[in-house]
């Protein structure tokens, strides 16, 4: 049986909490993320995938505070304050966050750590940066076997696994999507209101009278195109470059999601660079492997496994005939979203060429997405057809048609603002 080293009683688990504080006290998440709302908070170990610069870590902190909150709501019922007012009560401490880029795993483990937490009382471990601990699987199965008290949440990034190599976990997690923002989370950002989302089957039945609603109370248009510039990644609220920090998280995501994680030599970074510089001067494009591949100096079967880790990391998208996948060839390329497709500054993308790409993120977190031998573009779920256009006209399209610069639906002619309501 492993030893494990003892931890000090109080220091190391304060420590966590000085830096658990500041965080929460810190973070803001300037809207309510759906996603919220999907997950089932009773299962007992939940990762929250999603690519980098979508606010995994920010989504953990404000449900850590709704935690909280219900904590001490359920403690003024139980026990009010002499003075009316709410109190942190610092003898107990529900949740606890942590990063396992802390120097203290360097020797200690997450079940030593749990262990002590549980102790204390503990009840709700969130999780950051797990990719970086050793055989992090195989920890979290015995926290999950050994604290049937214990609550795990953890951020994975999206080239980890989880439910196919990692035997460990496969029975036991639950797992969640995180996109950027959707169209519809960024308008009530900006506009303070509060539209709901909507099905697929909603926006095909109804998606005129839907549009006229909302065109009741702002013009979508008016904010759809600064979306498409920089309204999926949450970090445009910050006060700094939106290139730049797209660009470091677009680095960030071959040099850690790609080499770190996919034990790739370091060396090869420049060539996957490269494929990338490639693939988003030519988006939305048919993918020329033997083109590639001599461009960048690699064979067919690497430069397409690198195509995978590109797709897998969230840089692109890739989309197949029904019924095919990996490592088959794709019919065409995406870029992920429209932000990253306007990372190109070497060219200017076509409005169609925007609009397809957007289509795609929009509707591929949630359906089935894939090319059609038909004259259509797209087939959603393996039952509805869909071309993208730019302008609409006066006489209606045969098929579901979306439209870039149509504010209210008409016929068969829907929004393309509109399918930014899926989430």
């Amino acid at each position: 049986m492993e030893k494990e080293t003892q931890i000090p009683k109080k220091t190391m688990l304060d420590a966590f909490f000085r830096i658990h504080d500041f965080l929460v006290e810190h973070s803001s998440m300037p809207i309510r993320r759906q996603l919220m709302d999907e997950i089932d908070w009773n299962d007992r170990l939940i990762a929250i995938k999603g690519g980098r610069g979508v606010g995994k870590t920010d989504f953990l902190l404000a449900r850590i505070k709704e935690v909280e909150n219900e904590w001490l709501n359920k403690l003024d019922k139980e026990v009010p304050s002499e003075d009316g007012k709410r109190h942190r009560r610092k003898d107990i401490r529900p949740c606890l966050f942590v990063n396992l880029n802390d120097f203290f795993f360097t020797e200690h483990t997450i079940v030593e750590l749990a262990s002590k937490f549980v102790h204390n009382g503990g009840q709700y471990l969130f999780l950051d940066q797990l990719f970086k601990y050793p055989n992090w699987s195989r920890e979290l199965k015995r926290c999950y076997l050994k604290y049937p008290e214990l609550h795990i949440v953890f951020c994975a990034t999206p080239v980890m696994d989880i439910d196919e190599e990692n035997n460990d976990l496969k029975e036991i997690v639950k797992t969640y999507n995180l996109r950027g923002f959707s169209f519809r989370e960024y308008l009530n950002l900006q506009t303070g209101l509060r539209f709901r989302s909507f099905t697929l089957e909603e926006i095909l039945d109804r998606h005129a009278s839907i549009s006229r609603e909302v065109c009741e109370r702002v013009r979508p248009l008016d904010y759809f195109k600064a979306y498409l510039d920089h309204g999926y990644y949450p970090s445009y609220l910050e006060e700094k470059s939106f290139e730049a920090a797209l660009l470091k998280v677009m680095n960030s995501q071959l040099e850690v999601d790609v080499l770190m994680i996919k034990q790739i030599d370091i060396a090869c970074l420049h060539k996957l660079r490269k494929l990338l510089h490639i693939l988003m001067r030519e988006a939305p494009c048919a993918l020329n492997i033997s083109s590639i591949s001599e461009e960048i100096g690699l064979s067919r079967a690497t430069t397409m496994n690198y195509v995978k880790y590109l797709k897998d990391s969230r840089l692109i998208n890739l989309l197949y005939p029904e019924d095919k996948s990996f490592p088959m060839k794709p019919s065409r390329v995406y870029m992920h979203n429209p932000n990253v497709a306007r990372m190109i500054f070497t060219r200017e993308i076509a409005p169609l060429d925007l609009y397809e790409t957007c289509f795609y993120t929009f509707v591929h977190g949630g359906h089935k997405v894939n090319a059609t031998e038909r004259s259509a573009m797209f087939i959603i779920d393996n039952k509805y057809f869909f071309d993208v256009k730019e302008k609409g006209s006066s006489r209606d399209t045969i098929r579901p048609t979306a439209v870039g610069e149509l504010e209210v639906g008409r016929g068969n002619m829907i929004p393309l603002w509109l399918l930014g309501f899926l989430y």
